[in-house]
């Protein structure tokens, strides 16, 4: 079972494993990136950062939406995690179980404009999350779990 889908682009941190997983009775990491997936030493750093008896899988995103639509994987709880909001989309396009997606953090880059204290988003990003809200997916935002959530759509025309 998905219990939350979540855009962070430093992936697996604290926060991740010391207030979302406990908090969810999280028993499975899933890190949906490309590039993650094929780079050995960025699979052992974020297996440290892992929490005790949580399962990491890392997996491409094609790869991902296979595990997550695979039935033998349903017993899990599976807190996904993505590092954009392009993952975050492709991710929910073929995972129809995914309803919700978290922002807890994407950092500002070059013509990126803050919506919030932690999200920073690009004008290529607005026609991904218009199209994601549409789909009737809630797009929130909450640092940790105990945050109130924040409606991403209502902060766009920032």
């Amino acid at each position: 079972m998905i219990k939350l889908t979540r855009i962070d682009d430093r992936l697996v941190h604290g926060q991740v494993a010391f207030t979302w997983v406990p908090a969810l009775s999280v028993d499975c990491l899933l890190v949906a990136n490309d590039k993650v997936a094929k780079d050995e030493f960025q699979k052992m750093t974020l297996n440290l950062a892992k929490p005790a008896n949580t399962k990491l899988v890392i997996k491409t995103l094609a790869d991902a939406i296979l595990f997550l639509n695979d039935d033998k994987n349903s017993k899990a709880n599976v807190l996904i995690l993505i590092n954009s909001i392009k993952d975050a989309a492709t991710l929910a396009a073929g995972v129809s179980a995914i309803t919700s997606i978290n922002f807890g953090g994407i950092r500002g880059k070059a013509g990126s404009r803050l919506i919030s204290k932690a999200i920073a988003i690009t004008d290529d990003d607005v026609p991904v999350l218009q199209e994601l809200i549409q789909k009737n997916i809630e797009l929130e935002i909450r640092q940790v779990p105990t945050d109130s959530k924040q409606k991403v759509e209502s902060l766009l025309d920032k």
